[in-house]
């Protein structure tokens, strides 16, 4: 099982190494002291069980595909920005725009995570124990964000085709985001997503899901205060 510790190894041997793993390899790495590092374990592209032991940077984890990553202490802006496919899990906070422009995926935040959460949203499924802040979701094309605490202002803003579930409270619903309808479908697609993230004190009847009025697709001159 590789160790790295970046008091002895820089960056960039460690990212180096993980980028010349053959993307069929699997195996367990180990990284020890990251101290904030910004953009550590970016770009991984095999099926690698990757944990780090400690807090991290700016865009932890982006462009992760295939590689299980999980991060034991809280994360700097842009975690799993990119993010193809894969899972990474946070177990402390996350700063603003985790799991921005998302393609594919799993990311799991166990503490709270800050402004713009899933912003630009395209496909991965985001899932929030704690709170989430201003406008997460912002302009989110596909996936799924669940927030088992509460939603800052602004939630959804200018949405597209993105699900988004929340237990808790809503400060306020962004431009072109309504609350829909909780569908039988909508309940057994959220509790996947809890089952996903390892979560079962919850259940999905006691969330609220919202999604686009699909108002603002095209332009319309009523509608030119909003965009």
């Amino acid at each position: 099982m590789p160790n790295f510790d970046l008091d002895n190894v820089t960056l960039r041997d460690v990212n180096s190494a993980l980028h010349e793993v053959d993307m069929k390899a699997t195996g367990d790495w180990t990284i020890s002291n990251p101290r904030g590092t910004h953009a550590l374990a970016a770009g991984v592209d095999a099926p690698l069980k990757i944990t780090i032991d400690g807090s991290v940077g700016y865009y932890c984890a982006g462009m992760n595909k295939h590689a299980e990553i999980t991060i034991n202490g809280s994360a700097g802006v842009g975690l799993a920005e990119n993010m193809m496919s894969g899972s990474v899990r946070v177990k402390g906070d996350a700063s603003q725009s985790a799991g921005a422009t998302a393609h594919g995926g799993l990311l799991v935040i166990e503490g709270n995570a800050s402004a713009r959460c899933g912003i630009s949203l395209k496909g991965a499924n985001i899932i929030v124990k704690g709170n989430v802040g201003h406008m997460s979701c912002f302009m989110a094309q596909a996936g799924n964000l669940v927030v088992l605490g509460d939603a800052g202002d602004a939630l959804g803003d200018s949405l597209y085709e993105a699900k988004i579930f929340v237990r808790g409270k809503v400060k306020s619903l962004g431009a072109d985001c309504i609350e829909k309808e909780m569908t039988l479908e909508n309940a057994k697609l959220l509790q996947s997503l809890l089952d996903a993230a390892g979560i079962d004190d919850c259940k999905p009847e006691e969330f609220r899901r919202y999604g686009s009025a699909r108002q603002l697709y095209n332009f319309k001159i009523d509608n030119v205060l909003a965009y």
